[in-house]
């Protein structure tokens, strides 16, 4: 070999030694160290014959054309049958031309070595992976041939909590690198607690597959998650057509695509019952504990409520009171009659509202009418009429008169109402005596009301 051709291949092999140092110190622990590899089934070949003649042709020219591509992604096959060799080549996304270039060529190597004369193999680093077959795999999307790597480490958190947080993190990216990626590729982080504050993971499909295939070709391998990967704190699930991984370190090269907020935070656990033993007490004591409690109560609503009445039938006395004249003369006279003051309620029905049966006469000032008091007492009504002359004041000096006048042949005053604008006398037959049909009403001379004997 000349000088230059052998500085060039000293510079591609530090190069690579350097990628695959980068990546083995980035890489948590895990069950074992790249290069991964799955021999196929599908037959052997022997030394110098044509397919290996085709597998060398390959890795000659597929390590350029996926460094070449501005996806670095590369497929192509060779020869015929029952010779023809089918390979594909697929770098990270974060990755650059001369590190897929050197990790491609790597991979050939390797894959004749460790699946000797098989014709059907698969590797797979960190930075790439590669397979070749003697089986047209290019001509479907099918995941095939998937390695599940497990860090060895558990998460201290809830485990379903956390495989939940993964999932949703590698679902999210796996929406953005199906749909909005030309290299099917993309990143992200989601915050998580303080144990794990962050977790990192990256999905990719070979670009040559549709958004649709793509999409569903991660969730299958996402919907694996918790049964292969569960409570670990990174991993990652490998096919040929599309992968995915997450760490709690950072792993890939540059900036996320996406950042997701941690999730909420699950609900805090309900107290614990606490155990008390409850303390027998007799019945007796029990009933005599209620009673001490309800009697006060009861007591007070009682004189709360007599309270009350005592202080609306004074206020009722008071109003009644002021729709008298302020310009009396003699406040004891007024006084006599607070105690003969009837609810306009109560009149209306003794008198049954006031109805045309019920009225014994009328006169030039207002009608009277018979009525029943609740205590069944018989009473007369006296009703002045809103539009009579009579005045205020001249009624108040009647209320006086008749208050203070006592006679056998009189009938008894035995209330007033002044409410709602109306004036009424109330009058209740001595015993022995009986209300006249016809009561003379000039003037409200309440003492000519007649009875006979």
């Amino acid at each position: 070999f000349s000088a230059t051709t052998m500085a060039t291949r000293h510079r591609t092999f530090y190069r690579l030694a350097a990628t695959i140092l980068i990546a083995f110190l980035l890489t948590p622990p895990t069950a074992a160290q790249p290069p991964w590899q799955i021999c196929g089934k599908s037959g052997n070949y022997a030394a110098n014959d044509t397919y290996q003649s085709n597998i060398r042709q390959l890795s000659a020219t597929l390590p350029k054309n996926a460094s070449a591509s501005r996806t670095l992604f590369a497929t192509s096959s060779i020869g015929s049958l029952p010779n023809i060799a089918y390979a594909l080549a697929l770098c990270r996304g974060d990755g650059n031309a001369s590190a897929c270039e050197a990790c491609v060529t790597t991979a050939f190597q390797d894959a004749q070595q460790l699946c000797a004369f098989n014709k059907d193999a698969t590797v797979i680093y960190d930075p790439c992976y590669l397979r070749f077959s003697n089986q047209n795999f290019l001509a479907t999307t099918s995941n095939d041939n998937i390695i599940v790597l497990k860090n060895t480490q558990s998460v201290s958190s809830p485990v379903d909590v956390f495989d939940a947080a993964v999932q949703t993190l590698l679902n999210a990216t796996g929406d953005y690198a199906a749909a909005n990626s030309s290299r099917r590729f993309a990143t992200g982080e989601e915050g998580f607690d303080t144990t794990n504050p962050t977790i990192y993971g990256l999905v990719q499909c070979t670009p040559d597959m549709s958004p649709a295939d793509c999409r569903s070709c991660l969730g299958d391998i996402i919907t694996q998650m918790p049964q292969d990967l569960s409570g670990s704190i990174g991993g990652r699930l490998i096919g040929v057509r599309c992968n995915f991984r997450y760490e709690v370190v950072p792993f890939f090269s540059g900036s996320p695509t996406l950042r997701l907020p941690a999730p909420p935070a699950p609900p805090a656990p309900p107290p614990a019952p606490v155990n008390v033993t409850p303390t027998a007490t007799p019945r007796g004591k029990s009933a005599n504990n209620v009673l001490a409690i309800v009697l006060p109560i009861v007591a007070a609503i009682l004189a709360i409520t007599t309270v009350c009445l005592c202080y609306l039938r004074r206020r009722r006395r008071r109003q009644a009171r002021s729709e008298l004249p302020h310009d009396s003369t003699n406040h004891e006279d007024i006084d006599s009659i607070d105690s003969l003051i009837i609810d306009l309620s109560t009149l209306r029905g003794a008198t049954s509202n006031f109805a045309e049966e019920n009225k014994l006469g009328e006169g030039g000032f207002g009608a009277v009418y018979k009525g029943d008091l609740p205590d069944g007492q018989e009473i007369a009504v006296k009703r002045l009429s809103r539009n009579s002359g009579q005045g205020i004041g001249e009624l108040k000096n009647e209320l006086v008169l008749v208050a203070k006048l006592q006679h056998k042949n009189l009938v008894r005053l035995v209330g007033v109402c002044l409410q709602e604008h109306e004036k009424l006398l109330v009058f209740g037959k001595k015993k022995g005596a009986r209300l006249g049909k016809e009561i003379e009403d000039n003037k409200w001379n309440c003492s000519r009301i007649a009875v006979s004997p």
